[in-house]
């Protein structure tokens, strides 16, 4: 492989310089937040992307990226993963991906959608207004939260806002949340990686040299996004948080008002 086929390559991706700026932006933004969150690349990424590519290569390049975003997490806190937790959301998250997987090839989302964004907006409004932590969430919470999370992760690429919901109601330390949230993402990805490559998506080379292209926008924004979650407090993380899940559900309704 020589460097005129790299250009060749480079080329088929047909972007201008302002493209370029808009497309590195956005996904620098976005591993600022998955940095801080451990979710909502799509969310935030996607509205931008989709004005320069297809949905079809905006899914398999974030996942490529997630999976990578999400183990930089994992390795320097892997200690922190909380594994009953773990283990716990786990059978759940793949009950949901199976089922997200069925909705999708035999039903229409547009419900579930419209019904998922009203519940995550008034949970985010109901914990904003409310000053006082409400009491710890059930082991229980675990199988709606598990297996709600997998189906909206399959069906529309953001469940990871129910996961950081579980684990801030079940664990006290910040530390702890982002490692499980990382693990939790790391599972998740592998399993959608390995169908993009069973389904030959990542034969196209253009899609892995723009993954590539993108890879220091991930990795800065992922650092700077870690460095900020040092610095909060628990009660500042939570509340932060609970803002990213308020923007994850006005995203939904969006989509779907959207059409």
């Amino acid at each position: 492989m020589g460097i005129e086929q790299v250009i060749e390559w480079f080329s088929q991706l047909g972007f201008s310089p302002l493209d370029w700026l808009c497309i590195e932006l956005a996904v620098l933004a976005a591993y600022i937040v998955f940095g801080i969150a451990g979710f909502g690349t799509a969310l935030v990424a996607g509205p931008v992307l989709i004005h320069f590519m297809s949905l079809s290569r905006i899914i398999p390049l974030l996942v490529m990226l997630d999976f990578l975003a999400a183990l930089g997490n994992l390795l320097p806190a892997r200690q922190s993963v909380v594994k009953g937790e773990l283990l716990r959301l786990l059978p759940c998250m793949a009950v949901g991906c199976t089922l997200g997987v069925l909705f999708l090839l035999n039903l229409k989302s547009d419900v579930l959608l419209l019904l998922m964004g009203l519940f995550v907006t008034a949970y985010a409004l109901y914990s904003l207004a409310v000053k006082v932590r409400p009491a710890n969430l059930s082991a229980g919470w675990a199988v709606p939260m598990g297996i709600v999370g997998g189906l909206f992760g399959a069906l529309f690429g953001s469940g990871g806002f129910l996961y950081a919901i579980y684990l801030n109601g079940r664990l006290e330390a910040k530390e702890q949340v982002r490692a499980t949230q990382g693990a939790l993402i790391s599972c998740s990805t592998v399993v959608r990686l390995g169908l993009f490559i069973i389904a030959g998506v990542y034969a196209q080379i253009p899609l892995l040299v723009l993954a590539a292209c993108l890879l220091p926008a991930m990795l800065f924004g992922s650092w700077v996004g870690r460095s900020l979650t040092m610095k909060l407090s628990r009660e500042a993380f939570v509340r932060l948080i609970t803002w990213l899940v308020l923007i994850s559900g006005i995203a939904l309704l969006a989509r779907y008002f959207g059409g």
